[in-house]
């Protein structure tokens, strides 16, 4: 722990805990909005698995493209030689044991299997120095981890157990160095603890686990951003966090209700926050924003009100304008609302965009009539529709769409929230596309004075947007001087 917070006291934090909170990350001078506050490589990660393509990312960089099978396990897939070379040390390892573990039963190694058999195998080359030990990264750092495991239910204790059982025969090691209790702790470790790896525009890789960034506590509030940048985690500061304030992230979907986040977090974390958003649950505001993130729209389209149950329990008042809409119209509506989706999931499952297209459509013309046109569940069926007309290449419906998530994300996100930033990078593609040069201009400058300050500015990614923008308005002022010629 001294080496620790020496490591960190030379990046301007700190370490302490509080009763109410354990372990909490400080600051020990003033941080500013965009500065990098803490990087991590992962202790051990894992690409992700999907129905499509079960094995379609190179176990170190996550690339999907040239892939080749690793030829002594056939488990593992790497982009090239650098890679390989890059994760030998410990894939060497892993290779000998992976490749004893029978064929039917290779097929059961999850991800998360996985990960906690390179956790114990990194721990082990550690030991052993084969690969070396800093202060951020040991394995020694695994054990502060909370675990949570009072809190399980005996059902998830009895699925720990009988999977720490299949890593424990996957490794093959004696009795004497393998603990199967401290297996199945270290699997609810992982469950609190781990963080999903994304690329640039938040869509997920892997699962890496992080144990100096999984000090940093939650509020659904945060004043700091955790972004990846290929398997290396970023945190940056979204806004200025004053010397001797706790640094904090999210760790679950900040849109929604706080009910619904405090569900989220009692169900994945075991806690309940606290934050000052938090603090305002069953508050006016807070009851307020509610209604209109996860409630019903008034029954007036011309009224932007929102609703709250009557006192005789009937149905909703509209608080701007007083009319009743009775559960029973609700409840029909929600009834069509469900019976649409699961239509339109098996649409997508099918791979028929088509008809997805036009479930998706119909669940959203519901919606226009049941939910709050700031609704949550109106913007995720916008969001779904917005990638299915991409995918159908119908970029102009895309545009229309994309154009009608934005004013959603702006009420339901904070200002410098990266979902916003990519949202209005996207509007400006598709907007250039179009040849609505002008307007593209504006989103791909709206998106990068958000995605400066989350993602920073030296990344392909962030360098790609400020070509195109360059690009934009180089095109922009050559139609304007061509204009004033002619």
């Amino acid at each position: 722990m001294e080496e620790l917070q020496k490591a960190l006291n030379d990046k301007n934090l700190t370490v302490s805990s509080l009763p109410e909170k354990g372990r909490c990350l400080f600051t020990t001078r003033d941080l500013f909005p965009g500065e990098v506050i803490l990087s991590e490589d992962p202790y051990v990660s894992v690409p992700n698995k999907n129905k499509e393509s079960p094995n379609s990312k190179c176990e170190w960089c996550f690339s999907s493209s040239n892939l080749k099978k690793c030829s002594g396990c056939h488990v593992v897939w790497y982009c090239g030689g650098t890679c390989q070379k890059l994760d030998w040390k410990l894939h060497s390892v892993e290779c000998k044991a992976l490749a004893k573990v029978d064929k039917n039963r290779v097929k059961s190694i999850t991800p998360s299997i996985r990960l906690m058999v390179k956790l114990y195998l990194r721990g082990k080359l550690q030991q052993q120095k084969i690969i070396p030990t800093t202060a951020t990264d040991n394995y020694n750092l695994i054990e502060p981890l909370v675990s949570h495991m009072p809190d399980l239910e005996e059902k998830q204790l009895v699925l720990y157990a009988q999977i720490a059982n299949l890593v424990a025969l996957i490794l093959q090691w004696p009795e004497s160095e393998i603990n199967i209790k401290e297996i199945a702790e270290n699997f609810s470790k992982l469950s609190c603890n781990a963080h999903s790896i994304c690329d640039s525009e938040l869509r997920p890789l892997g699962t890496g686990l992080y144990p100096v960034i999984s000090i940093i506590n939650h509020s659904c509030l945060p004043n700091s951003v955790l972004v990846f940048e290929g398997r290396l985690a970023v945190v940056r500061a979204l806004q200025h966090i004053p010397k001797g304030a706790e640094v904090s992230i999210s760790y679950v979907e900040t849109a929604g209700s706080t009910i619904t986040r405090q569900k989220a977090l009692r169900e994945q974390y075991f806690f309940s926050c606290t934050c000052s958003r938090c603090l305002k649950m069953g508050q006016v505001d807070d009851i307020e924003e509610s209604a209109i993130l996860e409630g019903y729209r008034c029954k007036d389209r011309r009224c932007n009100g929102f609703l709250l149950h009557d006192s005789d329990n009937k149905g909703f008042i509209c608080q701007h304008c007083g009319l009743l809409r009775s559960k029973e119209e609700i409840e029909n509506i929600a009834i069509e609302v469900r019976s649409m989706s699961e239509k339109a999931s098996m649409a997508i499952s099918s791979g028929n965009n088509t008809q997805a297209n036009s479930a998706y459509k119909m669940i959203e013309k519901l919606q226009l009539e049941l939910c709050h046109p700031y609704s949550i569940n109106l913007m995720r069926t916008r969001e779904t529709l917005l990638k299915i007309l991409m995918e159908l290449q119908d970029w102009k419906e895309a545009l229309v769409y994309c154009r009608l998530t934005i004013p959603i994300y702006i009420r339901a996100y904070p200002p410098f929230h990266p979902l916003v930033g990519l949202q209005y990078y996207t509007c400006g593609k598709l907007e250039w596309l179009l040849g609505e040069t002008e307007e593209a201009v504006k989103s791909l400058t709206k998106a990068l004075n958000v995605l400066r300050i989350t993602h920073g500015t030296k990344t392909p990614f962030m360098m790609e947007l400020l070509s195109k923008l360059d690009e934009a308005r180089a095109e922009v002022s050559y139609k304007r001087s061509s204009q004033n010629e002619d």
